[in-house]
């Protein structure tokens, strides 16, 4: 019983003796050829140009590649910012008094010249007739000192004639010396009072003014009791409650307008030279909400901590549906550019750590292109950096470098 295992052994061994040390001559000797006739060298024989294309060819790497060409891409500045109102202002008083209108709450919509805070006039009327009854009594002085003035003018005249005449008869002998300094010492004194009657008159005229200004100083407080809307727009705050006491300053409300609105972001200097005042704008904001406007301004100073540029597109916001304060992402309109729409998995890096894609040439030789990133949406990614027309590899990239020969499958862009 154990003599047939050993001949199974030694058969199986020779077996594999033969097809792995004498292959050759085994090869040969099932062909019918003589095993010792020498093998040809590779100097003595010809290959076959057809067999070294195809071994040729059987070397590729097979991928998959997608012809791609350049399109126009509007080329949008993409910033993060938010809403802002177009006006927000904190209305105060100016004076001293207690509140007594009822307040308005917040939310309520307010035009211009609208009523927000009553105050208590107070002494404010009394003073106000007070100043208008000087006002009367300044104005009442001023027909005297008229006819003072007037008066002196007389004067003036009268003293001149009679001086004039005594220096005559003086030239003749017929008045004395005596009689020629009075009439002199008459038209000076005559000139001095026309000098105090003017002064009186400009001291009436400035007691109007003065009254006057008080009658304005006494309005500007009464017109300082009605605390006012300076525009249309919302109550941020309640008013200031009944009866509260009110000083110089203290808050009555808060006003802002919502429509129109401003989107505020801030764009790197890098790109800031990529947007105009006018431009074209869109923003979406957190939740979903998409507007569209135009830049309104763009700062010429930048912020000194960011080295970023305000910049302001304004929105029109008529059923108030947009808040101040929510969070936008901007798109603002540039000069366009010709760029490709690839896959984002055909991106890959080369040894170097670029980022670009592997392009197939006409001689079927990977290429690899470095490539700027300029957007990402849902379906795919724009780059520029390529030619007009470039065959790209979409799948297998990361199995190629430079120079490698490979077998392209062409895909339609559509799969």
């Amino acid at each position: 019983m154990r003599l047939i295992p050993l001949l199974t052994a030694i058969v199986v061994a020779a077996s594999l003796y033969m097809l792995v040390i004498e292959r050759d001559a085994l090869m040969a000797f099932a062909l019918g050829e003589n095993p010792e006739t020498p093998i040809a060298s590779t100097e003595d024989v010809v290959a076959d140009p057809v067999e070294s294309s195809t071994e040729v060819a059987e070397n590729r790497i097979g991928v998959v590649v997608l012809r791609s060409e350049s399109r126009a891409l509007d080329s949008a500045v993409i910033l993060r910012g938010q809403t802002q109102a177009a006006r927000q202002v904190e209305v105060r008083a100016e004076t001293s008094a207690t509140v007594i209108s009822e307040p308005l709450r917040k939310g309520a919509q307010v035009k211009t010249g609208d009523l927000l805070c009553q105050l208590a006039p107070g002494t404010r009327q009394a003073a106000m007739l007070e100043a208008q009854a000087r006002l009367s009594e300044a104005r009442s002085r001023v027909p005297e000192a008229e006819a003072r003035l007037e008066e002196a003018r007389a004067r003036l005249k009268e003293a001149q004639i009679n001086n004039n005449a005594s220096r005559k008869l003086s030239e003749g002998g017929y008045v004395s010396d005596t009689r020629l300094a009075a009439t002199q010492a008459a038209e000076r004194a005559a000139i001095a009072g026309i000098a105090s009657a003017e002064t009186g008159l400009q001291t009436t005229s400035a007691g109007i003014e003065s009254a006057v200004a008080a009658v304005a100083a006494a309005q500007t407080e009464i017109d300082r009791l009605n605390i006012t809307a300076p525009f249309d727009g919302l109550l941020e705050s309640d008013t200031a409650e009944l009866g509260s006491l009110m000083q110089p300053g203290s808050l009555c409300a808060t006003v802002i307008q919502l429509d129109t609105i401003k989107v505020v972001g801030f764009v790197p200097e890098t790109e800031v030279n990529r947007i105009q005042v006018g431009a074209l704008a869109r923003a979406e904001l957190a939740a979903g909400q998409l507007v569209q406007g135009e830049v309104t301004f763009l700062s010429r100073s930048a912020d000194p901590s960011t080295r970023t540029f305000e910049v302001q597109v304004t929105v029109s916001n008529a059923n108030l549906s947009i808040r101040d304060g929510q969070t936008a992402d901007i798109a603002i309109s540039a000069p366009g550019d010709r760029a490709h729409k690839l896959p984002q998995s055909s991106l890959t890096l080369n040894n170097e750590g670029q980022l670009g894609v592997r392009v197939v040439n006409h001689n079927q030789v990977v290429v690899f292109y470095p490539v700027k990133l300029l957007r990402d949406e849902a379906d795919g990614v724009w780059i520029s950096g390529l030619p007009e027309v470039a065959d790209v590899i979409v799948v297998g990239q990361d199995f190629v470098v430079d120079g490698v020969p490979v077998t392209p499958t062409y895909r339609e862009a559509s799969q």
